[in-house]
């Protein structure tokens, strides 16, 4: 049986200042991707952080879709 979808998107993009999360230009945004777990959503998040890690305006964000789509996959350890 195959290991159930629990989406989860990886985005980033800068922001305005490094203390909001408010992005400066929404055209920008870097879409890397839509993943089909957080172990390789993770992943992703962090080689794109790494690559900014110098631009303190530069922000990237996991977004655990599978939460939006259907509440009852919300659980801790995921």
């Amino acid at each position: 049986m195959a290991e159930k979808q629990l989406l989860h998107l990886v985005f980033g993009g800068e922001l305005v200042h490094p203390q909001k999360i408010e992005f400066a230009d929404l055209s920008k945004l870097d879409i890397v991707g839509v993943f089909p777990n957080y172990a390789s959503a993770y992943e992703a998040w962090r080689a794109k952080a790494n690559a900014t890690i110098d631009d303190a305006h530069m922000r990237y964000f996991v977004v655990h879709m599978h939460r939006l789509l259907d509440p009852s996959t919300d659980t801790p350890k995921d």
